[in-house]
């Protein structure tokens, strides 16, 4: 009998980010001036206080196993940072700490979710949320937001689609990859429907600082007792910190749930990085003194890369209220050509642009939706005037 690998490993779809990503760094090793607005991390450098709590873990030797789940300083500092921010007290017994927020999800679908079990998925959502669902034996069942609404999807849309084998929900506000921000009335609601029907929330916060204008973030946890004990919180240190490479992620949530993680974790993976555990102990109980810059130089390409989208005629979209995404719409594109070849969707329309004008953009196709693509604006602003422009003159060469 031939060899094979596992159905559940060949069933899992190929991340449409990292092969436009792949391409793009391909043509720049050919030398190609290629502008890339597919990241998904910010472009900043990891601030200096936290680099030298690293090295300074490295010199005083605290290169060992850790708990599974973490220092017990780090998880401290966590609970500190839940009170401080989100006014929700947990102990380090509720938390877990992992290798980046994407480990922190998987454990948590792994201990949750029977074979067979649902699990709701606001759509357009992040690629990786309904391929970790099928990993861990459950079913992904999208539920559509609308561009009018600002892709929210709120309590009355998600009713229709609970069913007897709903076990969760995951949420994620500020959002990738539309960006959009639910309100505390929003999630309010969310909460009571998630109580009411008796399914966990998985709330991935990882995008919590980054938030701008007059929104506010809300931790789902935060709205009352009954709707904590069916919370499990995410969040780490990637997005805030500009720390992506520590792979540094947490949850946080009810006892029995984080002892199940933990017990997950120590087989699949043991502890995280204790160099890194360290640095983001330090990161988290300094607070946000530090990031303040980044999150105005964000704001600032927010506003110039959104007005630029709204100048193509022929492409539009909502200014966001949080993370680092703009959703561009393509639906007056869809159906051009370009050179004889055919847009008939978003990843289409990446590949050409990417070959004809060397500017990589993310087909919102892997998101749920394929009306669209996602831009990232964690690049500096002169990259955004120069992708821009060149996505223009792409557009109105279109037939």
């Amino acid at each position: 009998m031939p060899l094979s690998l596992s159905e559940r490993t060949l069933a899992i779809a190929p991340s449409v980010t990292l092969a436009i990503d792949s391409r793009a760094k391909q043509l720049r090793a050919e030398g190609m001036d290629v502008i890339g607005f597919s990241a998904g991390e910010p472009d900043f450098c990891t601030p200096e206080y936290i680099n030298d709590a690293g090295k300074f873990a490295i010199d005083a030797g605290i290169t060992r196993y850790t708990p599974v789940a973490g220092t017990l300083d780090l998880r401290q500092k966590i609970c500190e940072k839940f009170f401080r921010d989100n006014a929700v007290e947990y102990t380090p017994a509720e938390v877990i700490v992992s290798s980046g927020a994407k480990q922190s999800i998987f454990t948590a679908l792994s201990a949750i979710l029977n074979p067979g079990d649902e699990v709701l998925l606001p759509s357009p959502c992040w690629l990786s949320y309904p391929e970790m669902v099928r990993m861990a034996g459950g079913v992904p069942v999208m539920v559509h937001g609308h561009e009018d609404n600002n892709f929210v999807v709120t309590a009355d849309m998600l009713r229709p689609y609970v069913t007897e084998k709903t076990k969760a929900l995951i949420i994620n506000s500020p959002n990738n990859p539309n960006g959009c921000v639910w309100s505390h009335d929003e999630l309010m609601a969310i909460a009571e429907l998630a109580v009411e029907c008796g399914f966990y929330v998985i709330s991935d916060e990882i995008y919590e600082k980054l938030i701008y204008d007059d929104e506010k973030h809300y931790c789902m946890a935060s709205f009352g007792p009954e709707i904590k004990k069916q919370c499990i919180v995410i969040n780490g240190v990637s997005k805030t910190y500009a720390m992506t490479g520590w792979r540094i992620g947490y949850a946080a949530g009810p006892k029995p749930i984080i002892k199940a993680m933990t017990s997950f974790q120590s087989h699949a993976a043991s502890n995280a990085n204790s160099i890194a555990q360290y640095a983001a102990a330090t990161a988290i109980s300094c607070g946000d003194k530090y990031i303040r810059s980044m999150i105005e130089e964000y704001n600032a390409r927010r506003r110039l890369m959104h007005r630029m989208v709204n100048d193509i005629d022929g492409m539009s979209c909502n200014l966001p209220k949080g993370a680092f995404y703009i959703m561009a719409s393509l639906k007056e594109i869809i159906g051009k050509s370009h050179k004889g070849r055919v847009i008939d969707g978003s990843t289409s329309f990446a590949e050409m642009l990417l070959d004809e004008k060397r500017v990589a953009v993310v087909p919102a196709l892997a998101f749920g939706d394929d009306n669209y693509v996602r831009l990232s604006y964690a690049v500096s602003r002169q990259s955004i005037v120069e992708g821009m422009t060149r996505i223009r003159d792409f557009v109105n060469e279109l037939e």
